[in-house]
């Protein structure tokens, strides 16, 4: 059933990965529309600037390493003790790294599964408790468009994104009857300090901050699945109902010119 857009004004979101890119950008939109916010990450400093903004009679610091499941655990213990509960999480804390075929390295697979993937059965895990008791609950986490068709370089990352989606999209029809509303982000290119790092085109890439709009507004509408830009998000999809063999010719030029 179709719900009315949500208030955010004095809801108790956690967001993970909140130093910087996406994650900084959304904790300041929600706190923008009212809600109260506990920020995660490894870099306390960062954080302590996120919450300057913000202002820290509504924002609560508490940094940790999210591969961590006890710290997982201590992370949510904090915030019922201090907020007696939590009605939004997003999970956002995540890392990318290329894979070389030619030196093909499955740390870059632990690392990258850690970070992205179990980082969020940790978190769930924890924090289910608590939403179960909020009469507005919301759960989603960061996917990519990439999840829907692999590319060359990518197989960790596509990889980790992918089990996230698949993921989400189990848990959301397990929780329905629980009224826990589960939610899946999945983007094209945004400009962050990650994407900062990668020395190929990327197409219609967008600011952190709109990145951090759309994602509030889709959350605020119970919105499944969002992905945006659709100007690329669309036509990747599209690209995932291709038959193999022309999904690999198409893929193929895109090795050539690495």
């Amino acid at each position: 059933m179709l719900k009315k857009p949500r208030s955010f004004q004095d809801k108790r979101v956690w967001i993970t990965g909140a130093s910087s890119g996406i994650g900084k950008a959304v904790a300041l939109e929600f706190a923008r529309r009212g809600a109260r916010v506990a920020i995660t990450a490894r870099n306390e400093a960062m954080l302590d600037n996120t919450a300057e903004i913000i202002g820290k009679d509504k924002c609560l610091v508490i940094p940790f390493d999210v591969t961590l499941k006890e710290e997982n655990h201590k992370a949510v213990a904090r915030i019922g003790e201090l907020w007696g509960g939590l009605d939004i999480v997003f999970f956002n804390a995540g890392i990318a790294e290329h894979v070389d075929i030619k030196n093909f390295d499955s740390a870059i697979f632990e690392r990258t599964i850690s970070a992205n993937f179990l980082s969020m059965v940790y978190g769930i895990e924890a924090v289910l408790p608590l939403l179960r008791n909020s009469t507005t609950a919301q759960l989603g986490g960061m996917s990519s468009t990439v999840s829907f068709a692999g590319i060359p370089r990518a197989e960790a990352y596509g990889a980790s994104k992918a089990a996230v989606r698949n993921m989400l999209q189990a848990l959301r029809i397990h929780l329905f009857q629980e009224n826990i509303h589960v939610f899946t982000v999945c983007p094209g290119f945004v400009r962050t300090p990650l994407t900062d790092k990668n020395d190929f085109p990327m197409p219609l890439r967008i600011e952190a901050d709109e990145a951090a709009r759309i994602i509030v507004n889709g959350i605020a509408r119970y919105k499944q699945e969002i992905d945006f830009p659709r100007a690329f998000s669309i036509p990747y999809k599209l690209l995932s109902f291709l038959p193999s063999r022309l999904y690999t010719r198409l893929m193929l030029n895109t090795v050539r010119q690495a």
